[in-house]
């Protein structure tokens, strides 16, 4: 049995990491006493007394809550905050990297859970340039849209609160600083930071992130089938990266945002005009699954040696 403190668990990551984890066998979920909620030593107490705390806090308070863990403490870490995706020492927790990642997560003391965004680029960008495909200095452009829940409480009740009378379609990001610029040029394995514009959906969960690509710009001019077959040999055998087959068409009404909530999957799809030579990558997964709660779960899973698909969706979801 595996002790478990989610600090942070009213927050909406930590609900869905709680919801996919109490109803296991195999994990214990331990909260602070009601009566000591503010003490600071209960929270220190529970940090340093369980198997693995998972952090979901803004930076400053997760960087607060791993200083209290002691140096002879045994309880390992899962991160959700961007505090430490690029930082020595800790293992950045999106196990599809590759092999040696998976295995780095496994045995990690500290992890950094992806953050939404960045997964999506991933997932599309690395394995064009570990087969030659792209070069790392190609000029990257990264187009998303996330549901509002992704913007944490405040976003979730502005929105609910103006229903459809909210904006549609809310682009943000425009000083082009956005926080995961980090973390997507190192595992990216891209020379410069993307060119990268994320906007807010109005819809509760989901995430639809684009690269485009022009086939003249890549190290090895490639056909859209090629660049499909590229991503669905470096996924093959994954769980939860799936490869859509490839089709050239006008559109595709069945490539929707919201079509993995609820579950830690992701599907990668590749639409091009070969004659003209433009690529879209395309990856559509949950905001909160895939790009949080679930792929803190998996983390958690590779870290206690349960089988790795284990809880990661949620139960109305599996």
């Amino acid at each position: 049995m595996t002790s478990i403190f989610i600090d942070g668990e009213a927050g909406t990551t930590g609900l869905q990491i709680r919801e996919r984890l109490e109803h296991r066998t195999d994990v214990t979920i331990v909260s602070i006493d009601p009566g000591r909620r503010k003490d600071p030593e209960a929270r220190r107490e529970l940090l340093n007394s369980v198997d693995v705390a998972i952090l979901c806090l803004p930076d400053e308070a997760a960087k607060e809550a791993v200083a209290m863990i002691g140096e002879g403490s045994t309880t390992r870490v899962i991160d959700a905050s961007t505090a430490y995706r690029t930082a020595e020492g800790w293992a950045y927790g999106m196990p599809e990297i590759s092999r040696l990642n998976r295995a780095k997560v496994a045995a990690a003391a500290r992890v950094a859970n992806p953050g939404c965004y960045p997964q999506g680029l991933i997932a599309l960008v690395r394995p064009l340039i570990n087969a030659g495909i792209m070069s790392s200095d190609y000029p990257v452009t990264y187009n998303a849209v996330s549901g509002y829940s992704g913007g944490g409480k405040k976003m979730i009740e502005d929105y609910e609160e103006r229903g459809s009378s909210a904006i549609a379609y809310h682009p943000y990001g425009l000083t082009f600083a956005h926080k995961h610029l980090p973390e997507m040029q190192v595992y990216a394995e891209i020379a410069h930071a993307p060119v990268f514009q994320p906007a807010v959906g109005n819809y509760a969960q989901g995430m639809m992130g684009c690269v485009p690509v022009f086939s003249e710009l890549l190290a090895k001019r490639t056909k859209g089938q090629n660049i499909r077959d590229c991503l669905a040999e470096a996924y093959d055998g994954e769980a939860f990266i799936e490869v859509a087959p490839f089709e050239a068409i006008e559109r595709a009404p069945h490539v929707n945002p919201e079509a993995l909530n609820g579950t830690n999957r992701m599907r990668l799809h590749v639409f091009a005009n070969d004659g003209r030579g433009h690529v879209l990558l395309m990856a559509v997964y949950d905001n909160l699954g895939k790009g949080a709660s679930g792929a803190a779960v998996q983390n958690l899973n590779l870290m206690i040696g349960a089988p790795e698909t284990l809880g990661t969706d949620l139960p109305q979801a599996a």
